[in-house]
């Protein structure tokens, strides 16, 4: 059947329009009709020609600024170092490093064995698997114990369902087994762990939601087919995780939802024995749990609202075993802790700023923190693999330093760096300016804030400023180093980060405070925010954008619902923005896991609450400023119909001129373009179209 978009594109308006199928709705006795629903059914082929149409015309729209885009691209591409090494990380006799080569888009996975003078063995091309692809995402990277397998996974379309692949070092070859629709976190790459025999893995499967559910076991060699279950996770509002101790002792499994975490251990010398539980699950209280000789460390939330520290035998682990280390503080929210032969090391925060605690490994001797040069910074642990080591490795950076490797060591309190990021194209931090401001929220708190700009910046509201913001999930947006960012701030744009309610920045009451029936004081402060920075001059409404991603798209799309005034540009990428009717439905990839984020709208009193502020259900006959939203076709996370649907209903309703552009990556899923030079073609765009927006030009539309 040829698409009625076909048919009338020659004669199509300026802009995509999409057909109304009016679908009801009908929720606690209220009815609302959904004109888009019919979005979300792929295979219509309707719902294709439509984001293609999108497509066309953002093309259309956007083809003035290819020089622009093309300009960014190459700005952005003379700041990375493209032949560059990571720093290597010991793990046995072998460091273990990843190398990138001019021109090509991924990673090379790469070793030596006993120094790094020994010669190079090439562990795995990204390169190689990626050929001819549109996307491709190594998962889970894993050697065994012996140094003489890997298993890896590879994601080919951004689903995030990975396949497992297992190869032989020694010898180069792939075993024949292949094992499908595994699990591998799409932040952490964890998915898999090896039994010390080296010849038994566990792995994490996923259910038809994509909600890692069953652990499984694997012998080399045998069909994955008779792989044991050893665990089946039933509450569909938890999901598994696995990992390995740093002592190398246990397997860990973790079952997780949002309020709630059980961990299970099981013997990794004893590959054919059965998880343990390690404390039975309880609503609410939170735990995680770290290896050391004779005893368990375990960070706790239970009568700790921002987490203490506890200890427990190997031998006895329940609650009741449970002997307080470091007691709760109310100005200091605990992350989670590192154990080492001779050192145990929490990750912290304070006042907003993350903190790094070490102590002698019974987590009381000697405690101090490790300093830190700026006053507004990022810093993360790396993965810190060796357990019988004096250094801690750390990656710090801030707004206006580059990423910086650090090995702490944690008897001399030393630094060494170990790398720090190359600006090829030059870089000089003394002409910007980083700083820590605070807004004032409707209900009297402070919001913080952290800015960049280059030096000798007039406050006289004629600035261009970005906005970013995230606020859920207790997830903190650090004032970290993007090179990126440069092709704005340079341009004269002020780069700002509101560190809002929803995430931990301040704590956990930060978090409580930003979600289920708190949610509107994310929204709030981000808009407090952006008052704030107009209010001391940085920039004016007609100067103002602001961006946010997944559920910093939610974020902006209902700053944009509640005050479309205040901003000049809006960036959603793949926004969470039809709140009502994904949190309905339970048959939807991550639904029935974030009701203790949203609320379950099948209770009235959270329905009435998300309803007041899901962009898509407010939407309005009034003027909203120039939009982009962009999307990835197999986003697992925020379905593409979303951002569909949303600007399909912002066409139809707005009552300006301005700009709204649908992108959609027809190859990609949640985390956008996979290869590096792709994804800096996708920043390009997106940096151009608030370049046109905010700096005065000649416009497009």
């Amino acid at each position: 059947m040829e698409s009625t978009f076909a048919k009338t594109r020659l004669t199509m308006p300026k802009s995509p329009i999409a057909p109304k199928r009016p679908h009801t709705i009908t929720q606690h006795g209220q009815t609302r009709i959904d004109d888009y629903f019919w979005m979300r059914f792929r295979e219509d082929p309707e719902v294709m020609a439509y984001l293609a149409a999108e497509n066309v015309y953002l093309d259309e729209v956007m083809h003035h600024t290819k020089p622009l885009q093309d300009q960014l691209f190459h700005e952005m591409k003379a700041r990375i170092k493209e032949d560059d090494t990571s720093a290597p990380e010991r793990r046995g006799d072998y460091f273990y490093y990843t190398r990138t080569e001019a021109g090509r888009q991924y990673r090379v996975f790469c070793r030596k064995r006993g120094s790094l003078e020994a010669p190079e063995e090439i562990l795995l091309d990204q390169n190689t698997l990626g050929e001819g692809k549109g996307f491709c995402r190594v998962g889970v990277f894993a050697a065994s114990p012996d140094h003489r397998k890997l298993a890896y996974s590879v994601d080919f379309d951004g689903s995030e369902k990975c396949t497992i692949y297992i190869k032989d070092l020694a010898g180069g070859s792939l075993y024949p087994e292949t094992i499908p629709n595994t699990f591998s976190d799409l932040f952490t790459n964890r998915g898999v762990a090896w039994a010390n025999d080296s010849q038994t893995l566990f792995y994490v499967t996923l259910d038809d939601l994509l909600r890692p559910f069953k652990v499984y076991r694997h012998v080399l060699g045998t069909d994955p087919a008779s792989d044991g279950m050893l665990y089946h996770e039933a509450d569909e509002t938890f999901w598994l995780s696995l990992y390995k101790s740093r002592t190398q002792a246990y397997i860990t499994l973790l079952s997780h939802s949002t309020l709630t975490t059980e961990w299970r251990t099981l013997d990794a010398n004893q590959p054919d024995a059965e998880f343990q539980v390690f404390a039975p699950r309880r609503r609410g209280v939170e735990y995680s749990i770290e290896h050391h000789g004779q005893r368990f460390y375990v960070v706790t939330n239970e009568n700790a609202t921002n987490f203490k520290l506890m200890e427990t035998p190997v031998q006895a682990t329940s609650p009741e075993n449970w002997r307080e280390v470091v007691p709760h503080r109310a100005d200091v929210f605990v992350e989670s802790a590192a154990a080492f032969q001779d050192h145990l090391v929490l990750f912290e925060r304070r006042d907003g700023l993350k903190q790094v605690r070490v102590s002698a490994s019974d987590g009381r001797t000697g405690a101090h923190y490790v300093p830190f040069p700026d006053p507004v910074y990022d810093v993360r642990p790396e993965e810190n693999p060796e357990f019988k080591t004096n250094i801690v490795r750390l990656t710090y950076s801030s707004l206006i330093s580059p990423n910086s490797v650090i090995d702490f060591h944690m008897e001399t309190s030393e630094w060494e760096l170990k790398k720090r990021q190359e600006i090829p194209s030059g870089y000089d931090p003394s002409a910007y300016v980083t700083e820590r401001l605070h807004a004032t929220a409707a209900d009297g708190t402070k919001v913080p804030i952290s800015l960049v700009y280059r030096k000798g910046l007039l406050r006289d509201g004629r600035n261009p400023a970005l906005l970013y913001g995230y606020g859920s999930y207790g997830l903190s947006m650090d004032a970290s180093f993007s090179s990126h960012r440069f092709s704005l701030v340079d341009r004269g744009f002020v780069f700002a980060i509101a560190h809002i309610r929803g995430g931990s920045e301040l704590g956990r009451p930060w978090y409580d405070n930003g979600k289920m029936l708190n949610k509107r004081n994310t929204f709030t402060d981000f808009i407090a925010s952006a008052e704030y920075l107009i209010s001391q001059g940085y920039t004016s409404q007609d100067k103002l954008a602001i961006m946010g991603g997944s559920a910093g798209g939610l974020l902006v799309g209902a700053c944009l619902a509640m005050r479309p005034d205040l901003f000049k540009a809006v960036v959603a990428k793949v926004p969470f923005v039809d709140v009502i009717n994904t949190m309905s439905d339970a048959s939807i990839p991550l639904t029935t896991g974030e009701y203790d984020e949203w609320g379950n709208p099948a209770d009235k009193t959270y329905f009435d609450y998300i309803a007041s502020y899901s962009p898509y259900d407010n939407v309005r006959a009034t003027s909203y400023p120039d939009i982009l939203l962009t999307t990835g076709l197999n986003d697992p996370r925020v379905a593409y119909w979303e951002p569909a649907k949303f600007a399909a209903k912002l066409r139809a309703v707005k009552t300006d001129g301005d700009l709204l552009l649908l992108k959609t990556n027809m190859e990609a899923g949640h985390a956008g373009a996979s290869g590096r030079y792709d994804y800096l073609k996708e920043v390009a765009f997106d940096y151009a179209f608030l370049i046109e927006r905010l700096i005065p030009q000649t416009k497009t539309g």
